[in-house]
Formats: structure tokens, C-alpha cells, sequence
């Protein structure tokens, strides 16, 4: 199919027509193949007008916190209440075939169904943000088509694992009810860019996940006041709301979720910050394609792999200091013969 059918079918009214669309884009964009890019990159450029209007909301967790029966439940909620939902599950990607491994889609199997939901699973590829490479493009073309909110749910937690706050409006980190006692574990930067924090099957220890939504609370409004100018009213946000409890797979407390989230989303539309963050969000965007392009022109540049066998064997015998290896490697990228400097 040529991009331009791509492009039509994306743009034409829900069907299945559109779904199948969206999902050859999405591969295309994937594709790692020179033509692939370059098509891909004027199907983007077409659809990109028709982008940008859709709700973004980030969702992290650590693994078992329940994050994909909880999309489910939320998807099947915003559904109810006529909004089409996308989902980008990135999953870990085998070591094996570099497929990936959760297979998410098969876990939202009622959300997966439904004519006006559309879940993508994508391998992470060993990217270390826990959002596949091209989640951003991926999320303009579900925009382009009409999906009014995009959902990213990313593999597990940590310090790298921030990039999704990177990508979206609303960043959502999950917890366990024991989370609170664990709280020393949990990386502050990570804390700081939630945006809300779901305290997820409270329904099996209630008193364990009070403990954790006021131990968490606490600790949101240490952080937010570290800092901060106290008689500022703009920088100042109630944790106490931000905080939640409930149980996803007995459906308790996502109605409130998605109340509180769209109130959340109104104050910020409100004081102009969801255009600023989407601002800098594309800025950043540019400079990561950037960097790995760059990176990927090193990779494939003659002298560079000319000289790379000898400086890597070097350095790993403590003959050349690795920052001295780097700079000639850089270099090379000057001199096509491979010559030194």
C-alpha cells in the first residue's frame, strides 16, 4: 500500500480500513530500512496537521503493579463516555528475536476489541527511556485519526524511565499498597514528574494503602516544596489530590481517576502549561532524532570503522585513555581516508 492510500485511509472516517492504516504507519515508522524512513517521513509530514489534539497521558509502574488491567478499565470508561482510545504498550523486547515479550495487546483482550480502541504493542528495542524509538511518531499518527486520547504505558520504573513524562501531558505513576513502606526505593526524579499517583489493588490490604497514599502524599509535598517559592501560587499543587487509591480490576476508584485527571488537565490548559510542555516536548524530540542519527552516521562511517578495532583493543590493554580514543574516533569522521589527527 503507497503512502498516500496510508494517509487517506488514516484520515477517512473509523473503520476498519483506518485501524489496518494505522497499524501498517506504525510498522512503517518502525522499519529501519533507508526507504521505509523516507516515506515514513512524508507520510508524518502529511499527517501532522492533522495531529495535536488528542490527550496524552503517560503511565509507568513497576512490573505487576497492574498497569494494563487498569488501561483496560479506563479504556472501557472513556469509551463509555464517547472518547476513542489509542494505546502504546512498549514491551521489553526478547534478546532472541528483538520481539516483544509482555504482548499486552492479548491482556486488554475486551479493550482490544472494540471498534473505537486501538492498541499497539511495541518492543522497546533496549531503549533506555522504556518508550520504543518512535512512540512520539506513533502518537501523531493515532492523533491524525481521530484517537482523542493516546495512552503510553512503558516498561517498568527507574531513573531512565522519566522519558515518557517527556512525550505526554499527564504523567501517571503506579504503586503497590505496600509502596509506602518501600519508600526510600522509589527514585525521587521519577516522584517529581508525576504528575498523579495511583495506588493500585487497594482493595487487598486497605490499610496498607492508606499507609502508602499519606506516607506518598508527604513525601510529593516535600518535593514540590524544595525549591519553590512559597508565596508563588502558580507552583503550588495539592498532593493531597494528586494521590489516589483503587482497584483496576474491580473497576473502584477509575471513575474518580479520570475526573480528577481531566480537572488536573483543565487548571494546566488553563495557564497555558500543556501548549509549553508540548512546545519544549518537540524541541527535545528534534534533538534526540539528532543525536541518534548522529550516532548512527558513526556507526556506519568508513573511517571510523577502520579505526575502531585498533582504538578499542587499545584501550582495553590501558594503552590509550578512552577520551583520547573517543576524540580520534571523532575525528575520523573528517578524514574519509582514516587518517589520524
Amino acid at each position: 500500500m503507497s503512502t498516500e492510500l496510508i494517509q487517506q485511509d488514516i484520515l477517512s472516517a473509523q473503520s476498519m480500513a483506518q485501524r489496518r492504516a494505522v497499524a501498517k504507519a506504525i510498522t512503517l515508522l518502525e522499519s529501519t530500512r533507508a526507504d521505509h524512513r523516507q516515506q515514513a517521513d512524508e507520510l508524518l509530514t502529511a499527517l501532522l496537521p492533522h495531529a495535536g489534539k488528542s490527550f496524552r497521558l503517560g503511565i509507568s509502574g513497576v512490573p505487576g503493579v497492574g498497569k494494563s488491567t487498569f488501561i483496560e478499565a479506563l479504556g472501557l470508561h472513556l469509551i463509555e463516555k464517547d472518547h476513542r482510545v489509542a494505546v502504546l504498550a512498549v514491551d521489553p523486547s526478547s534478546s532472541i528475536s528483538g520481539g516483544s515479550i509482555l504482548g499486552d495487546k492479548t491482556r486488554m483482550e475486551r479493550l482490544s476489541m472494540h471498534e473505537k480502541a486501538f492498541i499497539r504493542p511495541s518492543p522497546s528495542s533496549g531503549n533506555l527511556g522504556g518508550v520504543a524509538s518512535h512512540t512520539r511518531e506513533a502518537m501523531l499518527v493515532c492523533e491524525a485519526a481521530g484517537y482523542d486520547i493516546v495512552i503510553v504505558e512503558t516498561v517498568g520504573v527507574g531513573q531512565s524511565e522519566i522519558a515518557v513524562a517527556g512525550m505526554t501531558d499527564m504523567f501517571v505513576l503506579m504503586q503497590l499498597p505496600n509502596a509506602g513502606d518501600d519508600l526510600q526505593a522509589i527514585k525521587k526524579g521519577v516522584m517529581e514528574l508525576a504528575d498523579v499517583v495511583v495506588i493500585n489493588k487497594a482493595d487487598i490490604d486497605p490499610d496498607a494503602a492508606t499507609r502508602a497514599q499519606a506516607q506518598i502524599t508527604s513525601s510529593l509535598r516535600i518535593f514540590e516544596n524544595h525549591g519553590r517559592d512559597p508565596h508563588d501560587a502558580s507552583t503550588q499543587r495539592d498532593a493531597t489530590q494528586r494521590v489516589m487509591q483503587l482497584s483496576a480490576l474491580k473497576g473502584t476508584g477509575v471513575a474518580q481517576f479520570w475526573q480528577t485527571v481531566s480537572q488536573l488537565h483543565a487548571h494546566q490548559q488553563s495557564r497555558g502549561q500543556t501548549q509549553q510542555r508540548r512546545e519544549q516536548q518537540a524541541v527535545n524530540w528534534m534533538w534526540e532524532r539528532i543525536e541518534a542519527g548522529l550516532k548512527q552516521r558513526f556507526d556506519a562511517h568508513p573511517a571510523v570503522k577502520q579505526q575502531l578495532p585498533s582504538l578499542k583493543a587499545q584501550v582495553l590493554a590501558g594503552k590509550v585513555p578512552a577520551s583520547v580514543a573517543a576524540r580520534q574516533l571523532l575525528d575520523a569522521l573528517s578524514h574519509p581516508q582514516g587518517a589520524s589527527v
